[in-house]
């Protein structure tokens, strides 16, 4: 019997594969993360396949690590969020385009500005994915030689997202009459200035475009901390959340949606989507087979910062053809050292397949055929783990067009997947309500 809740499915696209052995992959773009006509491709087959969302992830800096690592990253370039959705909103009529923006080194007039700009270019597909910027490199491009701290980043996003969606209801819907006979362009009392004064920000208003085709673009969160989850519960309508099984899926799901009843919000009106990395095979043994591979693909050198990181000790003096020594305790974090120890006893890995796995992806992942990857995504929609997925794809363009031509009609067939789109708008194909303008009455 098909289930009464549908997954949704968004696709995360930047880089177009968050593994760091993707490039490599025989058969795969190398320069698919800045290259138009391939983005281009994958937003269409995305839309074909009926996702919800192409969502950009963003970086204000070169990624913090040592260059020796960095010059085998793919991910040093890519395009600017804006200018690519602006271009693929005019190559797609239905998938929402989701951009990151941060809270901490832009200015609100300029996000709402912006988005709502992209939300008109695309008659209702935008969203902005709120971010408060974790990477302390991105202060040193903004003229500040200190991060701001935690806490206080997120107190600062709050009043931001308050301000940008104050300043995209600057206008009411009806504001603009263009009657030619009267020579009245607008009717100025459906026009709010803001005046905003807070803590952290101080901004007039208003914003000198009409109200966003959506009331407000879809507003996307990442946060996992405390003060982030509790963001995420106040605003997002989309979460982008990082789990590695389903029993922290379902305990993160009963958390955020648990706290927006006393917020006066409806559960539905939350998306709760983790992040997975899908690898299709005909066979489960297949599958798996092209995930060793690729994982075979990331440099020694890299993998191995990586598995120090995840370990907190220096794991290059380990002898990389045998299996994971006994691990010191040290002041890192235990649970992610517990976990790394884990998949090595459970997968029989060497320390070099250890540290290619980690630095990789070592994330959520759903390695085999489109009926066992169909069932885990069920499994996890129908025992509250999520509302759907983040999908990361291993390699591009093949590993999207396993995931489009195998794993979508699976699910398609169970009734837990669309086979059209329900509505224009991000909003409508989500199930998210149109907010109502805080100034004007419709």
């Amino acid at each position: 019997m098909p289930s009464h809740r549908q997954l949704k499915l968004g696709a995360f696209m930047r880089p177009v594969s968050i593994h760091t052995g993707a490039w490599r992959y025989p058969g795969a773009f190398a320069d698919a993360n800045f290259n138009f006509a391939h983005l281009k491709r994958f937003a269409q087959t995305l839309e074909r396949a009926k996702f919800d969302a192409f969502f950009m992830a963003d970086h204000l800096a070169v990624l913090n690590m040592p260059i020796e690592a960095l010059k085998r990253s793919h991910t040093v370039t890519s395009f600017e969020p804006f200018t690519l959705l602006s271009a693929l909103s005019q190559a797609t009529e239905h998938i929402g385009l989701v951009a990151t923006a941060s809270t901490t080194f832009d200015e609100p007039f300029h996000i709402a500005r912006r988005f709502a700009s992209l939300d008109h270019l695309s008659n209702g597909r935008a969203g902005w994915n709120v971010v408060t910027t974790s990477n302390p490199d991105a202060a040193l491009n903004f003229g500040l030689e200190d991060h701001m701290e935690h806490d206080e980043r997120y107190a600062r996003a709050r009043e931001f997202h308050d301000v940008v969606t104050g300043l995209w209801d600057s206008w009411a819907d009806d504001a603009f009459i263009r009657d030619a006979a009267s020579g009245l362009y607008f009717d100025p009392d459906r026009l709010h200035t803001l005046n905003h004064k807070g803590k952290y920000l101080s901004v007039r208003g208003p914003l000198h475009i009409a109200r966003p085709v959506q009331g407000w673009p879809v507003i996307a969160q990442a946060g996992a901390s405390e003060p982030g989850k509790q963001l995420a519960a106040e605003t997002a309508e989309l979460i982008f959340a990082a789990h590695g099984t389903l029993a922290e899926g379902r305990s993160f799901y009963a958390d955020v949606k648990g706290r927006l009843a006393a917020l006066g919000r409806e559960r539905d009106h939350v998306k709760i989507l983790p992040a997975a990395f899908v690898v299709v095979g005909d066979t489960v043994e297949e599958a798996r087979a092209i995930r060793a591979r690729l994982d075979s693909l990331v440099h020694y050198e890299s993998a191995i910062a990586s598995l120090s990181v995840w370990l907190g000790v220096d794991a290059s003096k380990f002898d990389p053809d045998k299996p994971l020594p006994p691990v010191p305790e040290t002041n890192a974090s235990k649970s992610s050292q517990q976990r790394v120890v884990a998949l090595a006893e459970r997968e029989g890995f060497s320390v070099r397949q250890l540290a290619q796995r980690l630095g990789g992806y070592g994330g959520l992942a759903f390695v085999g055929t489109a009926q066992t990857i169909a069932d885990e995504m069920q499994e996890w929609l129908e025992s509250d783990g999520s509302d759907g997925f983040m999908i990361m794809f291993p390699w591009l363009p093949g590993g999207l067009d396993a995931f489009v031509e195998k794993v979508v009609p699976e699910l398609q067939r169970r009734g837990i997947f669309r086979r059209e789109y329900e509505g224009r708008t991000l909003r409508e194909n989500l199930g998210l309500p149109r907010p109502a303008n805080r100034f004007f009455a419709a």
